[in-house]
């Protein structure tokens, strides 16, 4: 999955700026039903790092059942963290 071409499936633009409030709302919430309808791990872990950047992502024990999810999720979110860090520092 692209960055870009999600951003422009949920939102109509890959410009995070340039994403209206109601776009904004209404993309956020075709990405939580997607989510809840996705069966391929990959996929589905695609979308939730995706809402992860957005700040939308549900908690971690609701995304993943299984706690090999759950660790994959953390070494996502530490390593986002860590880039953060490096960008601000």
């Amino acid at each position: 999955m692209d960055f870009d071409d999600q951003l422009r499936r949920y939102f109509g633009t890959a410009d995070l700026a340039a994403i209206h409030p109601e776009a904004h709302a209404a993309g956020t919430e075709r990405m939580r039903v997607d989510f809840g309808l996705e069966t391929n791990p990959g996929r589905r872990f695609a979308l939730w790092a995706l809402m992860y950047m957005l700040g939308v992502a549900p908690d971690l024990d609701v995304a993943f059942e299984d706690e090999g999810g759950r660790s994959t999720a953390r070494d996502f979110m530490d390593m986002v963290g860590r880039a953060e860090e490096n960008q601000t520092g």
